[in-house]
């Protein structure tokens, strides 16, 4: 379960898909396509999905967050789902109008009006009282499930490792994009996925451009370290000190089992 510590929220979220999205920095090069497999390969995506989990929910079973739904009081209304969807950052007006596309009269249809007028803030007007109950009354549904999973992979995790692959950084690597995306999305601020990106970069080149990926991983943590602590939701970086880098540091760069890590002082082991 989510608390309002450890809850990390997206500054800015990827209110512009499709055409922004083509033309932005988390696109890849076409050449990306005939990598070879990394954190898209079926077993290291599970592993990516409990990692986040670990941070987002104190918890590895990220598919039983498909029903969670609070007010973290962090200023973007509710929260919610396995990716933590905020119905004041976009994504969640976005699930939302994909699974009444695919299933129109599901119980969250009605609620849309209202989500487009929060959408940017931290109202609650329109969805009160109904809206939580009903999400957890979406959440049993498997067409719901799948919308969640598909509109994380449209966003967040496709995008991500597509960057990683053109970027020549291993599975690991690819993670901890994705990871920054989920917290930061990737727009026009200066804590922005991209921003990050520039911000490592301008220290050091990654496997693409002929530099070390260990210096380079190095590299994108600290700037992601930097961008977490310009916002108190985020100042606590154990996410980054005692997970991420602790793979970083064992050269762990396929992301391989057996994997320990700590979040927020919490142990994980996958086996």
């Amino acid at each position: 379960m989510h608390t309002p510590h450890i809850r990390t929220s997206r500054r800015t979220l990827l209110t512009l898909i499709g055409a922004s999205l083509v033309a932005g920095p988390l696109i890849a090069s076409q050449a990306a396509t005939a990598s070879p497999a990394g954190l898209d390969d079926p077993a290291k995506k599970e592993i990516a999905m409990k990692l986040v989990s670990s941070a987002e929910n104190s918890s590895l079973d990220w598919k039983a967050q498909y029903k969670y739904i609070e007010d973290i009081g962090d200023g973007r209304g509710y929260t919610a789902g396995i990716i933590g969807f905020c119905s004041g950052t976009h994504d969640m007006l976005e699930l939302v109008e994909l699974y009444t596309r695919r299933k129109p009269g599901n119980v969250l249809a009605k609620y849309l009006p209202a989500l487009r007028e929060v959408d940017g803030s931290d109202s609650h007007e329109g969805l009160d009282p109904g809206f939580p109950a009903d999400w957890r009354r979406a959440a049993q549904d498997t067409a719901f499930q799948q919308a969640q999973n598909d509109e994380r992979d449209r966003v967040y995790f496709d995008p991500a490792v597509r960057q990683g692959k053109a970027d020549g950084i291993g599975t690991l690597g690819q993670f901890t994009y994705y990871d920054a995306v989920v917290m930061h999305g990737n727009g026009d601020d200066s804590t922005s996925f991209g921003s990050i990106r520039r911000r490592a970069l301008a220290r050091a080149k990654p496997p693409a451009q002929g530099g070390d990926e260990v210096t380079y991983l190095n590299a994108f943590l600290d700037a992601r370290v930097w961008a977490m602590k310009q916002e108190e939701a985020h100042s606590d970086t154990s996410r980054v000190d005692t997970a991420q880098r602790v793979f970083v540091r064992k050269r762990n760069l396929n992301l391989d089992t057996p994997l320990d890590w700590k979040v927020y002082g919490d142990s994980y082991h996958i086996g």
